[in-house]
């Protein structure tokens, strides 16, 4: 959950492209959809979304085997529904990205064929066991049943969370429903009234924090590297890598009003150089992550990224309303707009009162857009609306050979090439 994800997915969208100083020809491959099964920022999300997954399996078998004078009954339920959690969050980007995947609940000990070769399970059997998954982890703890120094753990909201955002990816409009309004009805959760504060070091795993990936730079610990990959790299003493670029083409930064809040905190386009003490200014680029604490390493960003937040349980909870309901009720535009108030800008229900199910399904997908920037949402968000979608969103923003066959990745061909049971996604057959 540091670069690779927006190098390998967000790439392939209307809002990011490579930047110029991006200089891995498989990035730029992902940026201009001329991809395939040999790319190697595939290949990688592969392979660590399996490792994780194997070390969740590993804790799972193992903890539970754990003599009890050693750990008490409640410390290993809550350790193994936590590594249920992780692992069901790490099959939900796999599912997504490929389609038909190898689903492996234990640790491999084997080396017979008939163990190391395991073949596709269809996309079905795939949310089957993240929904079980996820449906083990609610019991765990409730946020409030946490020190100060358990922050960051999975809770039984962000079990909960996810399974709404699981529930409404695989089209489950009322169990959706059901799930997010569990966790707003829940009131452990609530909106930072200013905006910067999702991002600021010093209210990280605050109150709008379901879930995130923990970053700690200059301690030893891993910094967030979003920070340098879209940090300027022409500001002296900055020392960015602009690798992250923002896709001009596809109209993000202007579908902002200049009046919202967010637009500021998600975007930069001047800077004073801590070298020179002058004013630098240039074309919009990414600003989420920015840490003033390391100005001149922005590798060690200690903000934390999103995994998933309030305002998202939000816009899940109007979203699924929406089609539940055939159109939005006052509950799906209260949600909303509640998301909208926090960035300063008209409620919905005031501008347009009247909205049909596909005209408000138009305006939570916008509303995502700007929300959710730079917190690998967006690729996730135009493939689950269709290949139709995909393709006519990503040419009417520049990027001509999308195709269908790129709502999902190909499976990596090391992968095909080390399990003869392994087939490759139909749609990426002889590409």
């Amino acid at each position: 959950y540091n670069s690779l994800m927006q190098i390998g997915v967000e790439m392939a969208t209307d809002d990011y492209e490579a930047g110029p100083r991006a200089r891995n020809a498989h990035v730029r491959a992902i940026s201009g959809l001329t991809h395939d099964s040999s790319n190697d920022r595939m290949e990688q999300l592969w392979k660590q979304s399996y490792d994780a997954i194997n070390a969740s399996n590993i804790a799972i078998d193992k903890i539970a085997l754990i003599d009890e004078s050693k750990i008490s009954s409640s410390v290993r339920k809550r350790l193994i529904n936590e590594s249920k959690f992780l692992r069901a969050l790490h099959y939900f980007n796999l599912v997504r990205w490929f389609g038909d995947i190898p689903i492996v609940l234990h640790e491999n000990t084997s080396l017979a064929p008939e163990d190391l070769y395991v073949p596709n399970a269809p996309e079905a059997a795939v949310y089957a066991q993240i929904i079980q998954d996820l449906k083990d982890a609610e019991s765990l703890p409730a946020p409030a049943e946490y020190s100060s120094k358990d922050l960051g753990r999975a809770t039984s909201g962000a079990a909960k969370s996810l399974l709404a955002k699981v529930y409404l990816t695989h089209k489950e409009w009322a169990n959706a429903a059901q799930k997010s309004k569990e966790v707003i009805d829940s009131k452990y959760y609530s909106l930072f009234a200013n905006f910067a504060d999702v991002f600021n070091v010093a209210t990280k795993n605050g109150k709008e924090h379901i879930f995130s990936a923990q970053f700690v730079g200059n301690a030893g610990f891993q910094g967030n590297s979003l920070a340098s990959r879209s940090a300027p790299a022409d500001v002296p003493g900055i020392n960015g890598d602009y690798a992250d670029a923002l896709h001009t083409a596809g109209g993000l930064y202007t579908s902002f009003a200049d009046n919202d809040t967010r637009k500021a905190i998600t975007f930069v386009t001047q800077m004073v150089s801590p070298t020179n003490g002058q004013l630098y200014t240039f074309s919009p680029q990414f600003n989420k992550y920015y840490d003033p604490a390391v100005v001149g390493n922005q590798s060690q960003s200690s903000k934390n990224l999103p995994i998933i937040r309030y305002a998202e349980v939000l816009l899940i909870y109007a979203e699924a309303l929406n089609e539940v309901n055939n159109g939005p009720n006052s509950a799906a535009y209260a949600a909303i707009d509640e998301v909208r108030q926090r960035a300063g800008i008209a409620k919905l229900a005031d501008i347009s009162p009247a909205l049909t199910v596909d005209q408000f399904r138009d305006a939570v997908f916008q509303e995502r857009r700007k929300e959710l920037v730079f917190e690998y949402q967006r690729w996730f968000d135009l493939a689950r609306r269709g290949a139709d979608y995909y393709v006519a969103t990503l040419k009417a923003a520049g990027k001509t050979l999308a195709a269908k066959r790129h709502i999902h990745f190909p499976i990596p061909q090391r992968e095909l090439n080390l399990n003869p049971k392994l087939k490759q996604n139909p749609d990426w057959v002889n590409y």
